[in-house]
């Protein structure tokens, strides 16, 4: 079964994390760490995220510098196989348009097609460092909508040269972002609907939300989808806070706000361990509410967090 055929089942609500392919260089041990803390919860699928290509300067030593491309995160296909092997659960590998040409996207289904990897999360992804726009690569799509396209032209046995061909495995099936405070890009929140009901016309049959802090956010987004005709799972996407930076750094960085009443407690704590005992606390609140209300999955990002997402998951599971 599929993850968005088991999202669309009866079931109680489930359990599921998203984790980071480690720095290049570094062991695949966290990763393993990470889940291992969280099994007693009986994840039902496991998202592995991708990072684009981004351009650096090599200070050669003798006042040139040298332009390199860096994949800072590689691996994510490779980590998607070894989670699945080792742990016996689905894996949901993501894919962005950000920094991959259409090839190189083609020949990553092309691998996970042989890997008998098939659920997706598909995405833009984000802007280059220092770009004050989002410019794709050469060849590549600009939004997630078209990787949509070509995922399911790829389903349909349709190669990007021209060639058609019968699948040779299951058909990829694949769910996208939702924003329920707006994408930063889009005008309003009314357009910024109808682009999501696109890419689910295009393919897409669940929604993953963005991380946001007040569930009456993603109450009244998933009112306004249904109400724009959207009628497949969505999922809400939480992260605990973690550290006293988050008061500035996840506003900025993901255009979201905190509620006053967690701002207020927020402005009081004067350490990370103040930080984490009230992110689990407003986490448990949060899980507890949407578990309530029987949304299909509550998906953990897990990046800093697995301790109070651990805390949090004893409380609600």
């Amino acid at each position: 079964m599929s993850v968005a055929e088991f999202l669309s089942t009866e079931h109680k609500t489930a359990f599921s994390i998203e984790v980071l392919p480690p720095i290049r260089g570094k062991s695949i041990e966290q990763v393993f760490k990470t889940i291992d803390r969280l099994m007693p919860f009986d994840p039902a699928y496991i998202n592995i995220t991708t990072h684009r290509t981004e351009v650096n300067y090599l200070d050669m030593g003798d006042g040139t510098f040298v332009r390199v491309t860096e994949h800072t995160r590689p691996g994510t296909v490779a980590i998607a196989a070894t989670l699945k092997e080792r742990y016996g659960i689905p894996t949901v590998p993501h894919m962005i348009c950000s920094g991959f040409s259409r090839t190189e996207l083609e020949n990553e289904l092309i691998d996970l097609e042989y890997l008998g990897i098939t659920d997706l999360l598909v995405l833009r992804g984000d802007r280059a460092r220092g770009d004050n726009r989002f410019i794709p690569a050469e060849g590549g799509h600009t939004h997630a909508v078209e990787l949509c396209r070509q995922v399911e032209e790829f389903n349909n046995g349709k190669m990007l040269n021209g060639k058609e061909h019968e699948p040779i495995g299951k058909r990829f099936t694949f769910g996208v972002a939702g924003y329920p405070e707006k994408h930063e890009e889009a005008m309003n929140i009314d357009q910024d609907i109808a682009n999501l009901k696109a890419k689910v016309e295009a393919g897409a049959q669940y929604v993953v939300t963005q991380m946001f802090f007040d569930n009456n956010r993603y109450f009244d987004f998933v009112k306004r989808c249904r109400e724009a005709g959207i009628t497949v799972p969505i999922i809400p996407g939480i992260k605990p806070l973690t550290s006293l930076t988050q008061q500035s750094l996840l506003p900025k960085t993901f255009h979201i706000d905190l509620p006053e009443a967690l701002a207020k407690e927020f402005r009081l704590c004067k350490s990370n361990d103040d930080v984490k005992a009230l992110g689990v606390e407003w986490g448990i609140a949060q899980a507890r509410e949407l578990k309530a209300a029987n949304v299909p999955s509550i998906h953990f990002y897990s990046m800093n967090a697995s301790a109070s997402i651990e805390a949090i998951a004893k409380a609600v599971y």
